[in-house]
């Protein structure tokens, strides 16, 4: 057996009345890739986050390298040889990318007090070229950069010669199939080569099977199971996983089971000759009762169509047109009956520092108004029903979204258009950070919409979301659309990726 690097004793955390941790014991060892698995406030970040310095355990004990282990802070122990890249975005707006690269290291480019910015980006340019992202560049503002981008950066400023244990939380939901593999060449690097630690949150059942060497089930804040290589290559292992994961099978029913592409005749979103930035003369048609999704790489396309439906782009040419009226702004958006999950939940989707309730009845409250007046009976109705509907994992309505764990944030920000009864909803990697059983309740969701006639543009990173649930697939490749698919059972993934890359 390999010799432990971390040792975590009798971990015990609360958030409120909400328990996230019992009594949780768990050894990290040299040279492994150690998976951590588990619904959506099953644990297995904040196991993580406290062993990195980003928030206390109430109770239990750390041994890390032979010693006592209790940083304060993420900073003491990213210097140590613990880093964390969090499943949020991580960077600092407004500065350069070098500068978030050596965020709280600036001393060691500073002189009698004065940074040489200079001598601060030849490093960061160094540390950039060593990672395979030569296309990003040290000086620029980090602004520039798509989210996928950030979060590379985020890597580059994570992992250092000093990196013992490297803590990946939901990072590839956030990177393009490129940056991914980055990723991945890194922690077997780091693993294999350099017999350092990492440690795989993951919702991705194939990524979790493909990457890790051990696996750790957790659920309901205890770790319900560990196997070893040999037992996750079992024939079994899925199914095994799935139901230590959720504690009862997982039904066979995943994604739609029927190839019926009809919808209604009536026009629901209708976009016209779109033209800005590298989209140009772009046009789409979607019904009420059909599901059109969206496929590509990272950078394709797809997303800034998604925005640009919600009026979050400024058009050179061309317009959005919902219910026989121009749609320019997110507020004429939302007052058409469109609704917008975002990619980017943390930033554009959601009031983080605002309760549950607060961000599910936003959209809502024009039509719980009553006079001048707005019931709380008729709020907490409202956003108690979608709680309950969605699972959202918390102890109650008032409890802060910025509490809630990646995938319960997820399920907030879905709840709050379905509560409102939007017509159109454009979903960006809806499923971004949700686990097994909860994706399964969102494919049935938003089958249930189509039958009640709602229109979906789904845009999604995930091939197998788009074959399972859309009634037509757009594939995009350098801001056009290259191919067209219809639902069929005879369409596979590989059909699609030619047109892809």
């Amino acid at each position: 057996m390999k010799e432990a690097v971390l040792e975590i004793k009798h971990m015990h955390k609360t958030f409120g009345p909400t328990i996230a941790l019992k009594d949780v014991d768990i050894t990290l060892r040299h040279g492994e890739i150690c998976g951590l698995i588990g619904e959506n406030g099953s644990g297995k970040s904040t196991i993580m986050s406290i062993a990195s310095g980003r928030q206390s355990a109430d109770s239990g004990e750390m041994i890390y390298m032979g010693e006592g282990w209790n940083p304060a802070t993420m900073l003491q122990a990213q210097n140590a040889g613990i880093s964390m890249i969090l499943q949020e975005a991580n960077t600092i707006p407004g500065v350069t990318v070098a500068q978030n690269i050596f965020a709280g290291r600036e001393k060691e480019f500073s002189k009698f007090g004065i940074v040489n910015m200079k001598s601060m980006c030849v490093a960061a340019e160094h540390l950039l070229k060593k990672f395979g992202v030569e296309h990003i560049k040290a000086g620029d503002l980090i602004d520039h950069y798509t989210f996928e981008d950030r979060k590379l950066i985020e890597i580059v400023r994570c992992v250092t010669d000093e990196t013992q244990i490297l803590v990946v939380d939901e990072t590839t939901t956030a990177l393009s199939l490129d940056g991914r593999e980055i990723l991945y060449k890194l922690i077997h690097k780091m693993a294999e080569e350099e017999n350092k630690t990492v440690v795989f949150v993951s919702h991705d059942m194939d990524e979790i099977l493909e990457h890790c060497s051990v696996l750790t089930v957790l659920r309901d804040g205890e770790i319900v199971g560990e196997l070893s290589r040999e037992e996750m290559d079992a024939p079994d292992a899925v199914k095994r996983i799935r139901y230590l994961m959720v504690g009862r099978e997982i039904g066979e029913k995943y994604y739609r089971e029927d190839y019926d592409v009809s919808h209604r005749d009536e026009v629901a979103l209708e976009l016209k000759n779109l033209t800005f930035g590298n989209i140009k003369n772009f046009s789409l048609t979607l019904h009420k009762g059909e599901v059109i999704g969206f496929g590509g790489l990272s950078g394709c396309g797809m997303h800034e169509i998604g925005r640009a439906a919600y009026g979050l782009e400024k058009l050179d040419a061309g317009e959005v047109i919902c219910g026989g009226h121009k749609v320019k702004t997110p507020v004429q958006a939302i007052k058409q009956g469109i609704g917008y999950i975002s990619k980017n939940r943390d930033l554009e989707a959601l009031v983080l520092d605002a309760s549950i309730e607060e961000n599910i009845v936003l959209p809502s409250l024009p039509s719980l108004q009553k006079g001048i007046a707005i019931l709380p009976k008729d709020e907490h109705e409202l956003a108690n029903r979608e709680i309950d509907a969605l699972r959202i994992k918390c102890h109650s309505g008032k409890q802060l979204v910025n509490t809630l764990s990646g995938g319960n944030k997820q399920k907030v920000s879905f709840a709050k258009w379905y509560a409102k009864g939007s017509d159109v909803i454009i979903m960006d990697c809806p499923t971004r950070g949700v686990d097994i059983g909860v994706k399964q309740s969102m494919y049935m969701l938003i089958e249930q919409m189509k039958k009640e006639g709602k229109a979906i543009l789904m845009i999604s990173e995930e091939l197998s979301e788009l074959v399972g649930m859309a009634d037509k697939i757009l594939i995009m490749k350098n801001f056009e659309v290259t191919k067209e698919f219809m639902r069929s059972p005879d369409l596979k993934q590989t059909d699609i990726i030619e047109y892809m890359i």
